[in-house]
């Protein structure tokens, strides 16, 4: 008869549950993958085929109909099948047919939900596929993949003012173009239009993580106002990040006007300082980013030209950009307080 010996739990006991534990994970998630692949080749070929006999003209959407209910009898506890999603099956494949292999390689890699969040928002392929890449590289959910979507990431991303290319090297240079954007959305703030640096430099880190959400994956934050000393004079940097991509500082300066070109030459000092203080032999040269309400940009490009360091110009908005028709039917806010005083 066997004993049983009681060795506890100890350090050595929880790292060799640690382990099996991620074993455990990693393969749930190889898993899922793998099913989600099989799923969407499966939804692959059934819009294949309706398409194919919708094109040889002997049905018409009544294919989707009755597919709908025969499969529904068929396979009733699956889900999947609906005329709906049947419907939305069809036009996916329509919509990504027409690309090339790769494309249709990297829907694959997402979620049915995030597939169809994209084709019922997007209508460019070239769009389309953006979406699809960010999503897999930085993980999105669909409400954040939906967030950028409706933020309009595709026409900001790497459209800033910046003389990146002039003064950083070739991948860097790129990536970091490819990083920052034009312009930044921060209508998570509850401020007015006329709201100073400091009320927006304090409410963006009260709101930091919403704040990190729309600056975008790798970066990571430093602190504001950060103190540094330089011929025995204190200067402070309103806001200090560093990316784990790029592996650099990126500073940034929050002007609450329109941008001026004296801003370069402060950003400039203030780079020349991070990177003789603070930066790592290994990091590379720090960036910095101009954030302002208003910029013309070819002032800003001038203000750029032969400056040595990495600068990128851009502004902010505090609120989603409206259609003119549309606001100008809404009401105002005195209208709205006008009418909560007649409730009371």
């Amino acid at each position: 008869m066997r004993t049983k010996i009681d060795i506890g739990r100890d350090d050595e006991y929880f790292t060799i549950l640690s382990e099996i534990k991620n074993k455990i994970q990693n393969a749930q998630i190889r898993a899922a993958i793998s099913v989600n692949k099989e799923l969407l080749s499966l939804y692959w070929d059934i819009g294949k085929i309706i398409c194919l006999k919708q094109k040889e003209g002997k049905y018409g959407d009544s294919i989707v109909e009755m597919l709908a209910e025969d499969l529904k009898k068929e396979f009733p506890t699956l889900k999947g099948f609906s005329r709906t999603n049947l419907f939305n099956i069809r036009q996916w494949y329509i919509f990504y047919s027409r690309t090339g292999q790769k494309v249709q390689q990297l829907v694959g890699q997402l979620p049915w939900g995030h597939n169809i969040l994209i084709l019922n928002k997007i209508e460019n392929a070239e769009e389309a596929y953006f979406y699809l890449v960010e999503s897999i590289r930085n993980n999105w959910s669909r409400t954040v993949l939906s967030m950028n979507i409706e933020n309009n990431l595709y026409h900001r991303k790497g459209n800033l003012t910046n003389n990146f290319d002039s003064v950083l090297p070739k991948p860097q240079s790129d990536l970091a173009i490819q990083t920052l954007k034009d312009p930044y959305i921060f209508d998570f703030l509850s401020l007015g239009e006329e709201a100073q640096e400091k009320e927006i430099e304090k409410e963006l880190i009260n709101n930091v993580t919403k704040f990190l959400l729309e600056l975008g994956t790798g970066f990571s934050y430093v602190g504001k106002q950060v103190h540094i000393e330089v011929g025995k004079e204190d200067f402070f940097i309103d806001l200090l990040f560093f990316h784990l991509n790029l592996r650099c500082f990126i500073v940034i300066e929050l002007k609450a006007g329109d941008f001026k070109p004296e801003y370069v030459g402060k950003i400039n000092f203030y780079l020349n300082a991070v990177d003789n203080l603070l930066k790592h032999p290994s990091d590379n040269p720090s960036i910095g980013l101009i954030l302002c309400k208003n910029k013309n940009r070819i002032i800003a490009e001038y203000a750029l030209k032969n400056i040595a360091k990495p600068i990128g110009v851009s502004e902010y908005k505090m609120t989603k950009l409206i259609d003119k028709k549309l606001k100008s039917s809404l009401p105002s806010i005195k209208c709205i307080e006008n009418e909560l005083s007649k409730t009371k």
